[in-house]
């Protein structure tokens, strides 16, 4: 095989990775986010009184905000006890103990989920090699006072972590379970169909369809 040959395919070799590399970074970008859109989205906000507000909107899981664009200044929906609904890409959003909570299933029982997400300070480097928690602490309050805790992006080296908790409307209240042990008390009247629906087809708490089809099986049976 002639050097040109070679030459030519270690070229693409290269290409191929920084390509994959890139690509790889910019998922990461997307999987950090404190939002839970990639980007701010074309929504309407429902007022109790029927006005209608279009805006881009997104929904800030750290501070459990709808965020609204305007004209790039980014702020948040105020007034919640005036807000009826919020619509982005065709997911809904109600209020519910003064945090917007996005319901995924409605039925005999409805299914709320309120998006949450912790953060990681990457805090600045101490002596001998460490991490000074001080100076993460006055990193992490510069952060949330400089107005950033708005944008999509973090800076650099902040690490996030997205968690749902889940609210269960049954029987005209709303009751919130943090694990599935805690949604089985909420059906202490049908405890043996929920443990064998639970063992049957493995529920997990992080699946929301799981749960979703848990509480179909429990409000036909």
């Amino acid at each position: 095989m002639g050097s040109g040959i070679l030459v030519k395919r270690y070229f693409f070799l290269l290409i191929f990775t920084a390509l994959a590399t890139i690509v790889s970074a910019q998922i990461k970008v997307l999987e950090v986010t404190h939002y839970l859109f990639p980007e701010f989205t074309k929504g309407v906000v429902l007022m109790k009184t029927g006005i209608k507000n279009g805006a881009m909107l997104n929904y800030n899981s750290l501070t459990e905000e709808m965020i609204f664009d305007n004209k790039g200044t980014k702020l948040a929906v105020s007034q919640l006890e005036q807000v009826d609904t919020v619509y982005i890409s065709g997911r809904k959003f109600f209020i519910l103990n003064n945090k917007f909570v996005e319901l995924i299933y409605k039925a005999k029982y409805a299914l709320y989920i309120e998006h949450k997400c912790s953060i990681k300070d990457p805090g600045k480097p101490a002596a001998y090699g460490g991490t000074s928690q001080t100076s993460a602490t006055t990193s992490y309050s510069s952060y949330l006072s400089g107005g950033q805790v708005y944008e999509l992006k973090l800076p650099e080296g902040y690490e996030t972590k997205p968690f749902i908790d889940y609210w269960l409307k049954k029987d005209g209240k709303t009751e919130k379970f943090l694990s599935i042990r805690q949604l089985s008390k909420l059906f202490d009247e049908k405890e043996s169909l929920f443990k064998e629906f639970v063992k049957k087809h493995d529920v997990k708490y992080d699946n929301q369809i799981s749960i979703i089809e848990l509480l179909k099986y429990m409000e036909a049976n």
